[in-house]
């Protein structure tokens, strides 16, 4: 029996040595720091680390990364789960306010880069290439140097690049007046004259830059052998007819106003040419529908109906509205039909955004009828960017007022500024209006875009305690408000703008009515270049002086109007060679990648 017992005591000993030699020998594999924790987020792949420590000084500290290197390598060779390298918390005191938790790996320390860095430093990053690889980056906008000297008969800036139609605070493009409706500051809807002439702008510099589009002609009024309008009645009908007020055949349509009879259809089966255009006459009331099939599985088609109404846009069910206004006279229509379809959804879906994609068109099945009147030149394109840009230069021209300017019919409230009361002027406007101006006289020679802009000068001129946009810094140099606020708060990217406008129009028109344009842009750039100093924050760039006029803060520039800043004076340092001009831009870019001025 003792025997027995012995031979039992025996063996739990051997158990307990063999278990103690293999915890000792899991525990030294485990770190030579005693670092038992682990967790998959934290691994790091540290060999674009190596030549960083291959200086003489930092030899301990490059063998420890070796060391941990080569552990690495043997956990992959093992077919070990490739995050487990060891590590451990560490508290880490933020300037003695609050504790966020780190990782120590020997003597390196690491902080999380999406729960502290990224805040805290104001700096950007994301994961790509299935995590395997990060991209850290200062700043998250661009930068875009001019391709040699600017000329008002170019592109605007890098405005080839803008998306106006697609913001989020443009409710919709008006179906009257063929121009966007911003809800920026009012969820009612105005429009916003800087949005309009930037929405003409980034349009004509695209239609420079791109391909020359594909156009399809389905009807012009010239042949009706192949014409296949599908009609309901015999008190409907669609015919070539001869229209002497423009001098040309074009297609008659008789069919019911109401959108619940049938009304003359032709199919289409358009899947690439997503931009209407058609030249049109209504006798009655009436309305043009497109049928359009998206890409979605469920609800795949909508309508989008354009109607002879004043409402702007409705949207109920699979049904979009647009009003067109009554048309009872020639006029020329274009519609971009996936802008209008995306805005219909928003209407129908206002907290759905990844709807998007979901509801992209597939194609256009086919193009309805109602009403009485007449239609010619029906054409879908892959773009319309003319066409879009017209509309913008147009409606300046019929909504100038008589001091020259534009009024913008909402309340604006800039910081702790006085608030500017709806009918206030705006420099950028006129500047960013002046330079749309000017390309359309450039490009028809039409003398209404040049007297237009030419007027628009006048609002430069007058004070802002007085309606304009004038203000003068340290009663000394001239200074055109984008905000005319009291006191005054000389906001950079809107004067450049504006001195843009007023360079565009002393360079195109004739030398008998470019003076004051001559003279306006001078006292500007005279300005610019002494008060240039005062938006550099060393590693920034500024917004405005509030901080001088109001003495409260400073109004840091987001990195997209730091890099406006930039783009702004890179192109004036193409047509005008001071120093100040040059150097400022090229400081200001390094401050987008973490460069800083020097300290004392």
């Amino acid at each position: 029996m003792m025997r027995i017992l012995r031979r039992k005591v025996f063996v739990v000993f051997i158990v307990i040595v063999g278990l103690i030699s293999i915890c000792s020998f899991w525990f030294s594999c485990a770190s030579s720091n005693d670092l038992t924790k682990q967790d998959d987020a934290f691994y790091r792949d540290v060999s674009h680390l190596t030549n960083r420590y291959a200086q003489p000084e930092s030899l301990l500290i490059g063998q420890q990364l070796k060391q941990l290197q080569e552990k690495s390598s043997e956990v992959k060779d093992a077919d070990a789960d490739p995050d487990d390298i060891p590590y451990e918390e560490i508290e880490t005191s933020v300037n003695d306010e609050y504790t966020v938790v780190g990782r120590r790996e020997g003597d390196e320390v690491y902080l999380p880069f999406f729960g502290f860095i990224q805040k805290y430093f104001e700096v950007y990053g994301r994961l790509t290439d299935n995590k395997q690889r990060f991209i850290f980056e200062h700043s998250y906008s661009k930068i875009y140097k001019p391709n040699g000297m600017y000329t008002p008969t170019g592109i605007f800036m890098s405005f080839e690049h803008y998306n106006v139609e697609v913001r989020d605070r443009v409710k919709c493009i008006s179906g009257i007046e063929g121009v966007p409706l911003s809800t920026q500051w009012g969820a009612h809807g105005y429009y916003y004259p800087i949005q309009i002439a930037q929405y003409g702008l980034s349009h004509f510099s695209k239609f420079l830059i791109e391909d020359k589009p594909s156009v399809t002609v389905y009807e012009n009024g010239e042949d009706c052998t192949d014409m296949e309008w599908q009609v309901s009645g015999p008190a409907s009908h669609v015919r070539c007819v001869p229209d002497d007020e423009i001098d040309s055949d074009v297609l008659a349509f008789k069919t019911p106003e109401s959108l619940g009879n049938p009304g003359a259809l032709f199919h289409l089966d358009e899947d690439s040419n997503f931009f209407m255009s058609l030249d049109l006459k209504f006798i009655t009331n009436g309305s043009i529908t497109v049928l359009v099939e998206t890409k979605a599985k469920s609800a795949p088609l909508f309508h989008i109906h354009y109607a002879c109404s004043q409402t702007l846009i409705h949207a109920t069910g699979n049904e979009i509205y647009y009003g067109i206004g009554d048309r009872q006279t020639w006029s020329h229509m274009t519609r971009d039909i996936p802008t209008d379809f995306q805005k219909g959804l928003t209407l129908l879906y206002p907290k759905q955004k990844k709807l998007k994609m979901k509801f992209a068109v597939r194609r256009i099945v086919s193009i309805t009828l109602h009403g009485t009147g007449y239609v010619d030149n029906i054409t879908f394109s892959s773009v319309t960017h003319l066409a879009q840009f017209y509309y913008a230069a147009n409606w300046l021209v019929r909504h100038q007022d008589r001091t020259g300017g534009w009024p913008i019919m909402v309340t604006r409230k800039l910081g702790t500024f006085d608030s500017l009361d709806p009918g206030w002027y705006s420099a950028m406007a006129q500047g960013q209006a002046i330079s749309l101006l000017t390309r359309a006289y450039i490009r028809t020679k039409k003398e209404m875009y040049l007297q237009s802009a030419l007027r628009a000068t006048k609002v430069l001129n007058i004070n802002s305690q007085d309606g304009g946009v004038r203000a003068t810094f340290m009663d000394k140099y001239v200074w055109y408000e984008e905000y005319p606020t009291n006191p005054s708060s000389f906001v950079l990217n809107g004067f450049i703008y504006s001195l843009i406008g007023l360079y565009d129009l002393k360079t195109i028109a004739p030398p008998e009515l470019s003076g004051e344009a001559e003279k306006l842009f001078k006292q500007g750039m005279t300005s610019l270049k002494h008060m240039l100093p005062l938006f550099d924050t060393g590693l920034g760039s500024i917004y405005d002086l509030r901080h001088v006029t109001l003495g409260v803060a400073p109004n840091r520039a987001r990195w997209d109007y730091h890099s406006t800043h930039i783009n702004q004076l890179l192109l004036l340092s193409t047509i005008d060679n001071a120093p100040i001009l040059k150097n400022t831009a090229e400081r200001w870019t390094g401050y987008m990648i973490g460069k800083r001025a020097a300290h004392n």
